[in-house]
């Protein structure tokens, strides 16, 4: 029997290394170069050569025959042992179950059946395709690594959301403690208010109190040193000033009577306290669904023009800040503006080219497409500022950004990008009708990209190497422009000349809602963004001055 040193599997390739025979004999575990069909053992280059002395005529393979060496003695347990009980072989094939049995495994399960027999004699009824049956282990082995990867890519997006989770509670701990501790000021400004009214008047009492004391005393002084040596109208005047001062003393004692102490004594508010004990926590904790449907409670329009824009508006892209602040690309107008929660301008600044598209790099910057570029821009005390410009070989249409990665798209190819401006791969390619590969998102969980297919009217539904995994039409997707996920992974995607919006299911299959559409008064949506701040869909429209905001449940 065969020994293996060591067998790896790598995709197709399933590199063997035997051990030496007659080594392994001496305890020493040498690969094997030779093996002798006449002796049925291996030797390594040493042990062939005193073989070779002996046996001369026997018949040898070297590796560059392996496939008549016999398989080791690791792959032989593999294929013969069974699986339930180890030390077992198997012996006869159960047609009722489809199932290899050892002889236990006879005794224990297959008492009943019917059709039970010996693999020896199973084998003469099969025609085995082994060729076939290795490419479909890769097949399915190409699937769960897909399948590991993707489970990986969730763990790891399931730990990104329970960190920004964690920091939001822990920012809700912190504004709750900034607010008590206004309210504590409050408080002890009060009391000290309430110490320096209670102590001023009787501090005045205890001043006046000291200075009557200090001058009667001063008189009592005087008159002791008058005693045989002054004259009448020194007495007199004594005398008078002492029974003054004792009335000044007696009427200021009367009108001011000693006052009732007066302590101080703390309230506390019972609303708060109760109704801090009324609650469970600081919030409650949503596990969040993508396939979740997204209900539209009211909508809004809001004017995005500015004074200094010359021409209608098109908006081709928008996105929210950390801070609810919403930037807005016009494409025409050649400018990315940046609105506050009401929509009021805060600032904008204009950028030459083209703009396409753009997404959030950080909380404080963002990347735009621009002619065959990407332009980069800061946002800082509330103000936008160029900054540096990465150009690219191709155009520059969609932009998604996620954990470093950029993901840009020409029209026809979707192209994967270090924010350095490092191409590092195209992802996918169609070039039927132009505007087959238009604009680009990325799940949050990094297991989908989204591209929409303008000239096809459809949402390609991507593998994050590229590979296809559907194909989304519909009647309210004609024309399909921006698209965007949502933090929790909605997907929503702008039907240009369907006049739509609409929610889609993770996987790109189904539509699983109309968020809005032309019997709302929609025209020609091109972006689309969730501000998860306040719970709002932004939609851009296309040649509009307005911009629609639908506020959800």
């Amino acid at each position: 029997m065969t020994t293996s040193v060591n067998s790896v599997g790598k995709s197709s390739d399933f590199v063997e290394d035997y051990v030496c025979s007659a080594c392994e004999s001496q305890s020493i575990f040498e690969s094997a170069d030779i093996f002798c069909e006449t002796c049925m053992k291996f030797f390594c280059g040493k042990c062939v050569y005193y073989h070779d002395q002996l046996y001369k005529n026997h018949s040898k393979y070297g590796r560059e025959a392996t496939n008549n060496w016999p398989v080791t003695k690791k792959m032989e347990d593999l294929l013969l042992k069974c699986d339930v009980h180890k030390d077992e072989k198997l012996k006869m094939f159960c047609q009722d179950h489809s199932q290899l049995c050892c002889s236990d495994c006879l005794l224990l399960h297959h008492r009943q059946c019917i059709d039970v027999t010996l693999i020896s004699e199973s084998i003469k009824k099969l025609s085995l395709d082994m060729q076939q049956l290795s490419i479909n282990l890769q097949t399915i082995l190409y699937k769960l690594n897909t399948f590991k990867s993707t489970q990986e890519s969730i763990i790891q997006f399931v730990e990104v959301s329970y960190n920004e989770t964690l920091q939001e509670i822990r920012d809700t701990r912190a504004r709750i403690d900034a607010y008590l501790d206004e309210l504590e000021k409050a408080s002890l400004k009060e009391l000290d208010k309430i110490r320096t009214t209670l102590q001023t008047s009787l501090k005045k009492d205890v001043d006046n109190c000291s200075r009557l004391k200090d001058e009667l005393q001063q008189l009592g002084e005087a008159v002791q040193g008058l005693c045989n040596k002054s004259t009448k109208e020194m007495e007199f005047i004594a005398n008078r000033k002492c029974l003054d001062k004792i009335q000044e003393c007696e009427t200021y004692m009367k009108d001011s009577p000693v006052k009732i102490p007066s302590s101080m004594k703390f309230q506390a508010n019972i609303d708060i306290d109760e109704y801090l004990s009324k609650l469970s926590g600081l919030g409650s904790i949503r596990v969040m669904n993508p396939n979740q449907l997204m209900t539209v409670k009211r909508k809004s329009e809001y004017n995005i023009q500015i004074s200094s824009d010359t021409k209608t508006c098109f908006i081709t892209g928008i996105c929210s800040l950390p801070n609810g602040h919403v930037i807005v690309v016009d494409n025409v107008n050649r400018r990315v503006k940046l609105f506050d929660q009401q929509y009021n301008e805060v600032s904008h600044c204009d950028v030459s080219g083209e703009l396409w598209d753009f997404c959030l790099i950080t909380s404080s910057e963002v990347a735009v497409t621009v002619g065959n570029a990407v332009q980069f821009i800061s946002v800082r005390n509330e103000s936008l500022i160029n900054g540096r410009r990465i150009q690219l070989q191709h155009a520059a249409r969609g932009i998604a950004h996620h954990h470093g990665t950029l993901y840009v798209t020409s029209g026809t190819v979707l192209y994967h990008y270090t924010l350095t401006g490092t191409l590092m791969k195209q992802l996918y390619t169609d070039t039927v009708g132009g505007n087959s590969v238009w604009k680009c998102a990325v799940s949050p969980a990094r297991d989908m990209i989204y591209v929409t297919n303008y000239a096809q009217h459809k949402l390609i539904t991507l593998a994050m190497d590229g590979t296809l995994i559907s194909s989304f039409t519909d009647p309210e997707l004609l024309h399909p422009h921006g698209v965007h996920v949502t933090p929790a992974g909605h997907v929503l995607v702008c039907g240009n000349t369907s006049n739509s919006v609409i929610q889609v299911d993770h996987e790109g299959r189904k539509k699983l809602a109309t968020l809005l559409s032309q019997k709302d008064g929609l025209s020609s949506p091109t972006s689309v963004c969730v501000n998860k701040n306040v719970d709002q869909i932004t939609v851009g429209l296309c040649y509009n001055n307005k911009i629609i905001v639908l506020e959800l449940q």
